[in-house]
């Protein structure tokens, strides 16, 4: 039986995670991507914590106008500003089983141009 688009995704962040993991130098920014919203936070593996988190729904973001590439792409800079805030300057890129394509690169893009180095 075929894999649902959802199923295909999980078994693609599954491989990635294997290789991909943060660490207190070098943290993961991990991707979420929904059909209306886009998460994106940093994250050290080894404690398990959370520095720096932003998403479409922030109050600042939600209310900029633009399509949803333009948004992520302003998400990236804002989870960019608040790590940089928290020291973090070099991460390692976890995009979560989807495509480096579209929003994802948006997102990826607009963290470069904030600062932060990958």
């Amino acid at each position: 039986m075929a894999l649902t688009k959802n199923e295909r995704r999980i078994r693609i962040k599954n491989r990635i995670r294997k290789v991909v993991s943060g660490t207190e130098t070098r943290p993961r920014l991990a991707v979420f991507r929904s059909n209306k919203e886009i998460y994106a936070q940093i994250v050290d593996d080894v404690t398990g914590k959370t520095l720096a988190a932003a998403s479409s729904r922030d109050k600042d973001i939600a209310k900029s106008e633009g399509n949803k590439t333009e948004i992520a792409a302003l998400v990236g800079k804002s989870v960019a500003e608040k790590a940089k805030k928290a020291g973090v300057d070099t991460i390692s890129f976890d995009r979560g089983g989807y495509l480096y394509h579209g929003r994802v690169k948006s997102l990826a893009e607009g963290a470069r141009e904030a600062g932060l180095k990958f």
